[in-house]
C-alpha cells in the first residue's frame, strides 16, 4: 500500500478548532514538520480539510 509523506508548511494562527484537530491528528505540531502516514480515505479527508496548509507526497514501496 502507498504511503503519503505530508508536510506543515503554514501556521496555525487564527485557524478553526477543527483544522488544528485535524493537523495534530495527522501528527503534525511545528512549521515544516514532516510525517509518513497510511494512504487511506480517512487519511485523505483530514489532508483535504487543511489542504491549504499542507503538502503531500506519495511514496510508493
Amino acid at each position: 500500500m502507498a504511503q503519503l509523506k505530508v508536510t506543515l508548511l503554514r501556521g496555525l494562527a487564527g485557524k478553526t478548532e477543527r483544522q488544528r484537530a485535524n493537523i495534530h491528528s495527522l501528527g503534525l505540531r511545528k512549521i515544516r514538520d514532516s510525517v509518513v502516514v497510511e494512504d487511506h480515505p480517512t487519511t485523505r479527508g483530514q489532508i483535504a480539510k487543511v489542504q491549504h496548509l499542507v503538502t503531500v507526497e506519495t511514496i510508493e514501496e
